[in-house]
């Protein structure tokens, strides 16, 4: 735990011990304001610190997005009294997310989530939503799709810190998450710039160190750099296997070395952007055919773009694949 400015806390999440998502707390006059909930058994950690810090209660927690690691430990944080806060798009999108971990009481690791449930926001905002007491003021503010559809995040105008969530990672282990089904990669180069330009002297990321303006830069580069070759690879006709070993991210220090995470990055970014890729048109007649064929040959052309046409429109499940 470490004081960031008079009020303000950190807490450094912990990815080998589980308990990895990154925490801030803002004692207000009156209240506490904690920024994501970690696990269960991280939260519990965070209450406690939260403890030595202040005897005000916690009254607000804000997820940053959906993802387990940061909302796991909602419950936690629910039955010490605190209201759950989100963006009105992450509140629908955890009450849709997977229930599996839940439902066979199993976490990370093989830990238990006995006693704990899962817990949704009920104080929803579509764009911002301040908490401002005339000592603290801290404004929520929506910034996805971009990692997630929901992103939102916590800034500190005075204090000049910003909370991103995991729009921003820096040192983590595991690298950042570009694999959730709503990512938006060019939204989120946009978010990123925004955030940079915004006048601020602490960034504390979802996972990892502290950084600054400077550091959300280098993260933009980097994956704008990754979505670069991505791109060009799939125009290239290349396999996600190929790219793995092709795609060359050694330029930026923090983030280029963990091979692991970018394979890992390489290969969800890779299947998101050539599954949008458009499919072919087969049609006697249409682009591509010019009708030298044979009668018999023509007829079983004819067959195989019928079958193709069955395909994509999902008629023949398991038999043919989609032709991108």
């Amino acid at each position: 735990m470490r004081q960031l400015a008079p009020g303000v806390f950190y807490y450094w999440g912990d990815e080998l011990q589980q308990k990895s998502a990154n925490c801030v707390w803002v004692v207000f006059k009156d209240y506490v304001l904690a920024v994501d909930a970690n696990y269960p058994w991280g939260a519990r950690e965070i209450l406690t610190e939260i403890k030595k810090t202040t005897g005000k209660p916690v009254r607000f927690l804000f997820d940053t997005h959906y993802h387990d690691d940061h909302t796991m430990g909602n419950s936690v944080f629910a039955d010490a009294g605190a209201t759950i806060v989100s963006s009105a798009e992450t509140a629908r999108e955890l009450r849709g997310a997977s229930r599996a971990a839940w439902d066979h009481g199993v976490g990370p690791a093989g830990l238990s989530l006995k006693g704990f449930r899962p817990e949704y926001p009920s104080l929803v905002f579509d764009d911002k939503l301040v908490f401002d007491d005339g000592e603290h003021r801290v404004d929520l503010i929506r910034m996805g799709p971009a990692h997630t559809a929901g992103d939102a995040v916590a800034y500190l105008p005075k204090e000049k810190i910003l909370a991103t969530g995991d729009l921003f990672v820096n040192g983590n282990p595991w690298g950042n998450n570009v694999a959730d089904a709503n990512a938006d990669y060019d939204k989120w180069l946009q978010v990123l710039d925004k955030m940079a330009g915004w006048d601020v002297t602490m960034v504390v990321p979802g996972h990892g160190d502290i950084g600054t303006a400077d550091t959300l830069k280098q993260q933009r580069d980097f994956l704008a750099d990754m979505l670069e070759q991505v791109r060009a690879g799939i125009r290239a006709g290349r396999t996600a296997d190929q790219l793995v070993k092709e795609i060359d991210l050694s330029k930026h220090k923090t983030w280029g070395p963990n091979t692991v995470s970018n394979e890992r990055s390489i290969r969800a970014m890779y299947r998101k952007l050539a599954g949008a890729a458009p499919r072919v048109r087969l049609r006697p007649g249409g682009p591509g055919w010019n009708g030298r064929f044979r009668p018999a040959r023509r007829t079983a052309v004819r067959a195989v773009c019928r079958l193709v046409e069955r395909s994509q429109s999902g008629a023949l499940p398991g038999r043919l694949g989609r032709v991108r």
